[in-house]
């Protein structure tokens, strides 16, 4: 049997000669490589760039699923030094050289490698074949690194997620008896650093920061905890929070979770429309807000959006609990007594909550009891309450965050997402604590005062770890280099990317502008759904391919499959599904199991579906192609977006793309893209000419698009997602189905686009 293989770089030479110590893996034999026999035991086929084939049995074929024999079918390797010098690799070394186009990987560097929590691609692999063969064992021994009242059962988890053998069902850790609040801080605590810094705080303003220890930051949850219990709160009860990002937004979640509540974070900006919406669905004892946020130059009043959301849930017969509206004034956005109130429900926060008491009982919780309600919105329909329980999530999110940012407990960590989406829930505000971390919370916008803010922040606090979106990294791209190079960024040690699919120019500009191409990127995939990531570059454990999430993470086993469910092996594309659970999935949709059925598993019966794109090269790398229903079929041609829009910005000119398909009367779909071109790029026929040529030589001519939209800015919410949907209806000329665009970081950019239509 033919198979590939990966390696464990040990440099000699780093650029010609490397010992290996070889993990096979599966794949069809392929033409044109030279035949090199080291021994007599093997043939060994040599190409370019790092794939090796060695003609091997294979001896774990019947015990692991498919999946994991496209990573590696082998469990020996090599034990003598391959004894020649391999040809000239398309590659570059951490922190040796920059990455350009023609590099086709990045190599991890030794001493970076040696430091990691995965040394190694043969470390990794021995995990993951044990998160797979013995997930119980697996995944019981990491849980048991935790604070448990009450041990598990002896069932360590159970799943269904074959819709045609009965109720969809996953539970993990059952009757196991804990708090994450309690394993966030008080065992922190406990184990020696309550002094250590918890979370810096930075301002909107430069210079308007502040700080807390792990134990100032438990005495501020026990007072809000304490203060909700006294008005009512009890475990299972739900609590609305509308917060900007300042510290009281995390200490508001871990309050609930201390007590056993549900809290359910909106993202501060959402129109009341929208606030409407969650309280009617999860019907909240409690809404915590303030009365205003300042990001950059622009005043958001949250308390007018509250006060409008409350009184059309009252008309419409759901009143908040006890009538309370927690409302933390934020002075630095917008004076107390300019702040409209109600007297009869409305309390400011810095009235009550310092007179409560700083120690607070845990309410100890099943494994299976409900921790969050984040709702995900749709461009039609009613918004869907994903649910995530409280042991599989904590151990999950925990264990992700220390391999994926290979943490230390000396790295100071900055995620730049805000709270009101699940990366902050798992990688602001539960994963980093549960692991004794150092966060940095923003509250501002990221180029304000001006493009050179991230960098001033990461100088100021010694950042270690950035995980960021991609639609910033272009953003700031576009902005030039100078932004970025005016300020140190030796602290960097890991970057991250999570969102969307990263364009393989952007990330060759965050690898080598932002981390002097010496910072491995974690350039991850996962969704609101799934709890914590699911496919991502381990740092240190093997080469990145620049847009690639490369392989799954521990438990996780990703399958390809046809539009008939037939799992695909090898190089291929299709759609992208989960065999069998893992700690971290989400339960149900709050109110509508049915639905949660419905939409994640009957499109492909017994794996839980995406619902996004996905390619496997030949090497086993995992590319993800966006969404499925971001595919756009020009002329019997699926084409996805994502695939494009890389396409596009790949050209020297272009700052940001985003493709959408419209109507055609001939082709069915046509290609739609709007394109903002880098600072002081006129608009031109010229560099219209020169983006299709850009595409037809990316991508094919099948792929040029129909229409290039010219487009100063995107429609984008504050937390830089591209909302798709305007760009739709802009696309197709249905002005008057443009929806709500409160939501948008600036809605002027609509009429710009709308202005520029016929340009």
């Amino acid at each position: 049997m033919a198979v590939y293989a990966c390696f464990n770089y040990d440099y000699i030479n780093c650029n010609d000669v490397y010992r290996k110590s070889c993990c096979h893996f599966k794949g069809d034999p392929q033409l044109g490589r030279r035949r090199i026999r080291p021994n007599a035991n093997s043939d060994i086929l040599v190409s370019s760039p790092f794939k090796i084939r060695v003609d091997s049995g294979n001896l774990f074929r019947s015990r692991l699923p498919v999946m994991v024999n496209n990573l590696t079918a082998a469990h020996h390797h090599l034990e003598s030094t391959l004894p020649y010098k391999l040809p000239k690799l398309k590659a570059v070394t951490l922190g040796e050289a920059l990455a350009s186009a023609d590099d086709d990987l990045v190599l991890p560097g030794q001493d970076f490698s040696k430091q990691a929590h995965v040394s190694s691609f043969e470390k990794y692999l021995e995990m993951y074949k044990r998160s797979i063969e013995d997930p119980a064992g697996f995944w019981s021994d990491i849980a048991s690194e935790f604070y448990w009242k009450q041990k598990w059962g002896q069932q360590v988890y159970s799943d269904n997620l074959d819709i045609t053998k009965g109720k969809i069902n996953i539970e993990w850790f059952k009757d196991g008896i804990t708090n994450i609040c309690y394993n966030c801080l008080d065992k922190n605590i406990n184990s020696g650093n309550g002094e250590k810094i918890a979370i810096h705080w930075e301002g909107n303003e430069p210079g308007l920061d502040g700080s807390l220890t792990y134990n100032q930051l438990l005495d501020r949850v026990c007072q809000l905890a304490n203060y909700m219990k006294e008005n009512g709160v009890r475990k299972g009860d739900s609590v609305i929070i509308y917060l900007p990002m300042l510290m009281e937004l995390p200490i508001a979640m871990l309050a609930c979770a201390r007590i056993g509540a549900v809290h359910s974070v909106v993202f501060a900006g959402f129109s009341a429309e929208s606030l409407v919406q969650r309280i009617m669905d999860c019907k909240p004892k409690i809404v915590i807000t303030c009365n205003a946020v300042r990001r950059g130059t622009k005043v958001i009043n949250l308390k007018d959006i509250v006060d409008a959301a409350l009184s059309e849930s009252s008309e419409n017969g759901i009143s908040v609990g006890r009538s309370l509206c927690l409302t933390y004034g934020n002075e630095s956005a917008m004076k107390k007594e300019a702040t409209k109130w109600q007297k009869e429900r409305d309390v400011w926060w810095q009235d009550v909550v310092p007179e409560c008491s700083t120690k607070c009982d845990v309410e100890w919780v099943d494994a299976e009891d409900p921790l969050f309600l984040l709702y995900t919105s749709g461009s039609t329909g009613k918004p869907k309450g994903v649910l995530h329980t409280t042991g599989g999530y904590m151990i999950y999110t925990a264990t992700t965050f220390k391999y994926a940012f290979d943490f230390k407990p000396s790295d100071i960590y900055w995620c730049t997402a805000d709270c009101g989406w699940i990366t902050g829930h798992s990688y602001v505000a539960y994963g980093p604590l549960l692991n004794g971390a150092t966060v940095v919370v923003y509250e501002g916008a990221p180029n304000y005062p001006d493009p050179g803010r991230c960098w001033d922040i990461v100088d100021k606090y010694k950042v270690t770890l950035f995980y960021t979106a991609p639609t910033l990294v272009r953003s700031l791209m576009r902005d030039g280099n100078e932004y970025v190079t005016r300020y140190s960024r030796k602290s960097l040690r890991v970057l991250g990317s999570v969102g969307e699919p990263i364009n393989p120019s952007a990330w060759r500009w965050f690898f080598n502008v932002v981390g002097d191409s010496r910072c491995p990127i974690s350039d991850t995939w996962w969704q609101t759904e799934t709890g914590g990531f699911m496919i991502t570059p381990l740092p240190g454990a093997w080469p990145q391919k620049p847009g690639s999430a490369t392989f799954p993470f521990f438990g996780v086993q990703p399958v390809i499959v046809d539009e008939n469910g037939k799992e695909l092996e090898g190089e291929c594309s299709g759609y992208l599904c989960i065999k069998n659970s893992w700690p971290g999935a989400f339960r149900t949709l709050y109110g509508d199991h049915e639905r949660y059925e419905t939409t994640y598993f009957s499109a492909f019966p017994g794996y839980y579906f995406s619902g996004d794109g996905c390619s496997r090269d030949k090497d086993g790398y995992h590319w993800l192609t966006g969404r499925v229903d971001d595919v756009i079929n020009v002329s019997g041609h699926r084409i996805g977006t994502a695939e494009v829009e890389s396409a596009l910005v790949s050209h020297p000119q272009c700052a940001e793309a985003a493709v959408v398909g419209v109507e055609h009367e001939v082709k069915g779909q046509c290609i739609y893209a709007f394109v903002t071109p880098i600072e002081g790029v006129a608009y031109s026929e010229d560099l219209r000419k020169s983006l299709v040529i850009a595409v037809r030589t990316h991508i094919g001519a099948f792929a040029a698009p129909d229409k290039i939209h010219w487009a100063p800015g995107l429609p984008k919410t504050r937390s830089g997602k591209i909302m798709r949907r305007i760009l739709r209806k802009i696309a197709s000329r249905q002005l008057d189905e443009l929806g709500d665009t409160s939501t948008l970081a600036d809605p002027n950019v609509v009429d710009q686009l709308i202005a520029l239509a016929d340009k």
